[in-house]
């Protein structure tokens, strides 16, 4: 198995990620195996983010780096939270904080317009020096519902509606996810650039 860090402590993100890459012949450990400090985001996008936090991963490691920025893009917010859907309620705060703050936000938007996008940017890094590592992004459309719905997933899982399932992302099973999933979406494209040695 190759084994790569992942730029990430979120169990979440480490376990739908490694389920995508381990029948690849990857091997994902989080930077948290080695005690890397987190990187400070400093980005305006997901693509700096990522690429912030690969290179973060493999100067501290010295190992092939794997970077996930992701987030939820609602267009009745001029896609906000975007880049800050993580910390949308204050740094450190809970999923449970973030989803309130996203439903008090649009309790009076007409379900109609309250249109999303979880995006995701992954990067793979070779070495902390990469001067082209491999980018690629995923989006997954759906609409933000002011009532929590299922037990899967994490983040806004609950609250994101995909009307052609007629469920919420976090009622649908871990490998129906994976497969639909922006984060998906980005995984297989890295997992068909890694396969054609680019």
């Amino acid at each position: 198995m190759n084994k790569l860090v992942l730029a990430s402590g979120n169990a979440g993100k480490l376990r739908e990620l490694s389920a995508l890459m381990q029948d690849f012949g990857y091997a994902l450990a989080p930077q948290s195996d080695f005690d890397v400090p987190e990187a400070e985001e400093t980005g305006t996008t997901f693509v700096e983010n990522a690429i912030i936090k690969a290179r973060n991963a493999a100067e501290h490691t010295g190992l092939p780096a794997l970077a996930d920025d992701s987030g939820i893009e609602v267009d009745a917010l001029q896609g906000a939270p975007g880049v800050y859907s993580a910390r949308f309620a204050g740094a450190n705060a809970t999923d449970a904080a973030n989803n309130a703050l996203l439903v008090e936000k649009l309790k009076d938007i007409p379900e109609a317009e309250r249109t999303a996008r979880y995006r995701a940017v992954i990067v793979y890094m070779r070495h902390a020096g990469d001067p082209s590592p491999i980018i690629c992004e995923g989006s997954w459309e759906g609409i933000i519902q002011l009532e929590a719905s299922g037990d899967g997933g994490f983040g806004y899982d609950p609250y994101f509606y995909l009307p052609t399932h007629g469920c919420t992302s976090a009622n649908l099973s871990a490998e129906e996810k994976n497969r639909l999933s922006h984060r998906g979406q980005a995984l297989q494209q890295l997992r068909a650039r890694l396969n054609d040695g680019i």
